[in-house]
């Protein structure tokens, strides 16, 4: 469906790239702008119940909320919302194609897919290094528990609850969310390259 604001005559090269970006632009926004909001909801509500729980002064924090695995995950989202913000950008170059009395350069959308490509590498390895943190303080957890049937326990936080799984949930939704913009940067890195 075109636009009367589209540019006449354009070459059926430039349609099929401004579409791809369009299109590619579209589905990762969405996916990475759902998944950054519930991982966000999910690690706030986590955190929050975590900190509640954690409220004794002569108790030591145990749970894996308090380490370096939430500071990580919360830069992994940082960069998610960064990613998301880069997805729009891939729409506004498309209408830009399409519609601009001066396009980008094909320079210009190689330097904008490059971009996304190390925002999105950049995020989900600080969000896999605040899993591998999350995941080593929830086994030291489980290995500190008594393995009988019945557990005693001083504190409930000596137990993995499932409010501990939560952040690692939240965790793993955000690496998801950088694997959908690293797949959009390179299916639209493999579109240029054919075009």
């Amino acid at each position: 469906m075109a636009s009367n604001l589209d540019r006449p005559n354009l070459p059926v090269a430039v349609q099929r790239i401004a579409q791809t970006f369009r299109i590619t632009g579209w589905i990762s926004f969405w996916i990475q702008a759902v998944l950054a909001v519930v991982s966000t909801l999910v690690l706030l509500f986590s955190t929050v119940i975590l900190q509640v729980e954690n409220r004794s002064p002569n108790q030591a924090i145990t749970n894996p909320g308090a380490g370096a695995g939430v500071a990580l995950a919360i830069a992994g989202i940082v960069a998610l919302y960064v990613g998301v913000y880069w997805s729009f950008r891939y729409i506004r170059l498309s209408r830009s194609l399409k519609t601009s009395d001066r396009p980008p350069t094909p320079k210009t959308l190689m330097d904008a897919i490059r971009m996304g490509l190390i925002i999105n590498m950049v995020g989900m390895f600080i969000t896999l290094l605040g899993g591998e943190a999350l995941v080593g303080s929830l086994f030291a957890k489980a290995l500190s528990q008594p393995q009988s049937g019945v557990a005693l326990y001083e504190r409930i936080t000596q137990a993995v609850q499932p409010i501990d799984i939560l952040v690692v949930q939240a965790n793993t939704n955000t690496v998801l969310a950088h694997f959908v913009g690293l797949a959009g940067s390179l299916w639209l890195l493999r579109s240029l390259n054919r075009s």
